[in-house]
């Protein structure tokens, strides 16, 4: 069925999660070939751009809660791609040589990723759904 023709459509909470559950599973699959999530994928390559960031900094920039960020780390830390470090209060976390040799694999990820959507759904329009989504997004306050 269509979401369009459920009879929950006129609601933004069902519309989006539906929406939301079909872009993860495009995600997942572009995802694949580097053996991540898209979170984690994503959480690397932060990292990659600037490593030594602190996890609320992570969280911040990946509108994701501390304890979300901290479990993504740890599945990091068990695939040998990232390293913590404290400092007193203070805890960084670099990329691994390893992750730094995923790179060009990371961003073919995000290529495919953009691709499969914009395929089905057309650059132009993919291109305003997402600018319409932040400016929809930053509306509505934490």
């Amino acid at each position: 069925m269509k979401t369009s023709d459920s009879k929950y459509s006129k609601c933004i909470y069902f519309t989006s999660n539906a929406l939301a559950r079909k872009i993860e599973k495009l995600a997942i699959e572009s995802w694949k070939r580097v053996n991540l999530s898209p979170s984690h994928g994503y959480l690397l390559m932060l990292l990659l751009e600037e490593p030594g960031m602190q996890p609320g900094n992570i969280a911040a920039q990946m509108q994701l809660t501390p304890s979300t960020i901290t479990r993504l780390i740890e599945k990091l830390e068990a695939k040998k791609l990232v390293v913590r470090t404290a400092d007193g209060k203070i805890t960084n976390v670099y990329p691994s040589p390893r992750a730094k040799e995923m790179l060009p694999e990371l961003k073919a990820c995000v290529g495919d990723f953009y691709n499969s959507y914009s395929k089905l759904l057309g650059a132009e329009e993919s291109n305003k759904l997402v600018q319409s989504m932040n400016r929809i997004s930053d509306k509505l306050t934490d």
